[in-house]
């Protein structure tokens, strides 16, 4: 595993700005357990998955409106939502970062961490402060 970690290709400038507007909206809307997975040697789907996980329904709408909003003001586009609020577990798809917003039991029913405990884990201090200074936050 650790060669291929090693052979890959940097991510790209623009994984990295996605990844700092998701890290500041799971901050600011309180969200938990943050886990961040570069997955490109193990799926064709995309380069990066993003967990967190919420502790109500507003609280999963007020991440999903923001990522949505946010990552629109930045200049990406959203490609595909999946799930709805009432189910526990909702997707959003930015083409390269797929982010997956859980309700806490349906992220421990799921268990997507353990699924792609394989990938290489992207730590938050790993992520530029990209946004904090171009946004004056």
């Amino acid at each position: 595993m650790a060669e291929r970690v090693k052979d890959r290709e940097p991510l790209s400038r623009v994984v990295w700005e996605k990844l700092a507007v998701l890290r500041d909206i799971v901050a600011d809307k309180k969200a938990r357990d943050l886990k961040i997975y570069d997955v490109r040697n193990l799926t064709l789907l995309t380069d990066v998955f993003v967990l967190c996980s919420v502790t109500s329904e507003p609280q999963m709408r007020a991440v999903t409106s923001a990522a949505r909003e946010e990552m629109k003001e930045a200049g990406y586009s959203m490609l595909r939502l999946e799930g709805t609020h009432r189910s526990g577990w909702v997707v959003v798809d930015f083409g390269d970062v797929i982010f997956h917003i859980f309700r806490e039991a349906a992220r421990e029913f799921y268990d997507l961490d353990r699924l792609w405990a394989d990938a290489p884990e992207i730590g938050e201090h790993q992520i530029p402060e990209l946004r904090k200074a171009s946004t004056d936050r």
